[in-house]
């Protein structure tokens, strides 16, 4: 048979949804605001402390006064699910990027045909990038009011959370839809 030059449906899709996934979980990650603490008693009502996985900002909302680099007087960042999201976030980035360069050779969109074996191994890859990535987002959305804050404050999820958690899930799809690649070098031996 005369081989094709179109690159599969599935590995244009996994190409697609891996690197918004990493722009997603590279913002939150980076970004302070995986918690809001609002409403703490004894300060401005309009004073909203954002938590991160690295950095605690506070911000008047009324003047957009932001501060980070904020001390942890009450222990956050002592927290296992913090520290184990300060690990895991980065591997998972790493090896994001590290799954896209695979997919990158084994997609190939210049040669005959894919490298099916290779994009297979890049879509393992990245569904462990972003397994790694979902559980320190879903772990810390569990103990988020458990999590040390003021008392009688007002927390709710931070949008570097959602982004974290979404681009976790991104990975993962992106991910599985790469290891479809692997049908094809069953087909082919």
């Amino acid at each position: 048979h005369l081989p094709s030059m179109r690159t599969p449906t599935a590995m244009i899709v996994g190409l697609v949804l891996c690197p918004c996934g990493l722009l997603l979980t590279l913002t939150g990650t980076l970004a302070p605001n995986w918690r809001q603490v609002s409403l703490i008693p004894s300060q401005p009502i309009d004073l909203v402390l954002e938590q991160g996985i690295w950095d605690i900002c506070r911000e008047q909302q009324s003047s957009h006064d932001r501060h980070c680099g904020q001390a942890d007087e009450l222990g956050y960042f002592k927290q296992v699910p913090l520290r184990v999201a300060q690990g895991m976030m980065p591997t998972s980035l790493v090896l994001t990027l590290l799954g896209l360069v695979v997919a990158a050779l084994g997609v190939r969109c210049w040669q005959e045909e894919p490298q099916y074996l290779l994009a297979g191994v890049a879509g393992l890859v990245l569904l462990l990038s972003g397994l790694l990535s979902l559980v320190p987002a879903s772990w810390y959305t569990h103990e988020l009011w458990t999590l040390p804050a003021p008392a009688g404050s007002t927390l709710v999820v931070g949008y570097s959370l959602v982004l974290s958690y979404l681009g976790s899930c991104l990975e993962i799809l992106g991910g599985l839809t790469l290891a479809l690649s692997f049908h094809h070098c069953c087909k082919e031996h």
